[in-house]
């Protein structure tokens, strides 16, 4: 069996197809970036728009990306669009994540008791081993 379908196997459709779509939009600088800017805040398209160079129909195209992903609310009154941030998937996705701090902690533990053997094998570091200075000589 491959991993993919072993994966699929151990979670539900609906929550694999939700945590790719939000890697996925997570996954361009552009989007990340909007994200930044809508942090506590909601903004009309155009205001999201203003600070990258590309056109206003790109950004929207990226703002479809993470209203797919659930990361934007938008609502439309009218010719206006305001975005606001939906934080709730990136939290999912960090719960996913998480699972592998268990395997990091696990090489820091293991990289610190190599340390530990190396300082054991040096023995002590009492100072004894450095040279001693030089004293300058006064010229009279």
């Amino acid at each position: 069996m491959t991993p993919q379908l072993q994966v699929a196997e151990n979670a539900a459709p609906d929550a694999e197809d939700r945590l790719d779509r939000v890697f996925s939009a997570l996954a361009d600088p552009i989007r990340r970036a909007i994200l930044v800017a809508l942090d506590g805040r909601e903004l009309l398209v155009s205001e999201i728009a203003a600070p990258f160079a590309v056109s206003l129909q790109a950004v929207s195209k990226h703002i479809q990306v993470l209203v797919r992903a659930g990361l934007i609310r938008q609502e439309r009154s009218g010719r206006i669009s305001r975005c606001r941030l939906d934080a709730g998937p990136i939290l999912e996705a960090a719960v996913w994540l998480n699972r592998y701090s268990r395997y990091w902690q696990q090489q820091f533990d293991l990289l610190a008791a190599v340390v530990e053997d190396i300082a054991k094998q040096r023995g002590p570091q009492d100072g004894s081993t450095r040279r001693p200075r030089r004293r300058r000589r006064r010229r009279s």
